[in-house]
């Protein structure tokens, strides 16, 4: 199939090109391990590549992506809870020091979230999404209030909202909350606005978001 076929073509630049000038880095990581300093959550979505947008190395970031780039609130239910698995991994093991909660603009799971379209559909048609942004729920109610349900200023103010949903659920995390009091850990939102290739990060103090020059 074409697609797959794409990607061989990609791998053979990457190993005639990008591999031999990184080789050093490569065996580095061999030897030594991954060692991290700043993890990642980001969305899936194709157009929002971290590695891409923040033109790191191999090993330099720890990165989760998810539809809407989500995290759930701390729990111990039973079921699988890679996000959550993640973070622990990232936090506990390789003892990151700053974890990014990273949003994007024209982003298709704060849309669903926003409009509801996907509510009551069953799985395979829309019903895992559904179920995911449902995490959103609480937080759409203002932001449907003040902006409606449709149009990209809607959509731009629940993008983010879902950050900043993101790193209270991150907070409801007990060693996350300890290591955030301690200064051993800090948390950060960002957004990254496709239609203009700007970086914007949350401001603690003012609660907004500022674009990075």
């Amino acid at each position: 199939m074409p697609e797959f076929a794409a990607l061989l073509n990609g791998y053979r630049r990457f190993r005639n090109d990008g591999y031999p000038r990184q080789r050093a880095r490569y065996d580095q990581l061999v030897e030594e391990g991954q060692s991290p300093k700043l993890m990642i959550i980001g969305c899936s979505d194709s157009r929002v590549d971290p590695a891409q947008i923040f033109d790191v190395d191999p090993g330099e970031i720890f990165v989760v992506r998810n539809v809407a780039a989500l995290v759930p609130p701390f729990e111990t239910t039973p079921g699988h809870h890679g996000v959550s698995a993640a973070v622990e991994f990232a936090v506990q093991m390789l003892q990151v020091k700053q974890i990014v909660v990273m949003g994007h603009g024209m982003c298709g799971g704060c849309k669903a979230a926003l409009t509801q379209d996907l509510h009551g559909n069953e799985p395979g048609e829309g019903g895992f999404v559904a179920d995911w942004i449902h995490l959103l729920d609480e937080a759409r109610e203002p932001v449907a209030a003040a902006h409606g349900t449709i149009g990209r200023t809607a959509e731009r103010a629940m993008e983010l909202e879902a950050v900043k949903v993101s790193l209270a659920n991150l907070r409801t995390f007990p060693w996350i909350a300890e290591k955030e009091a301690s200064g051993a850990l800090k948390l950060r939102g960002a957004f990254f606005a496709i239609s203009e290739g700007v970086l914007y990060v949350l401001d603690d103090e003012s609660g907004e978001f500022e674009p990075i020059e």
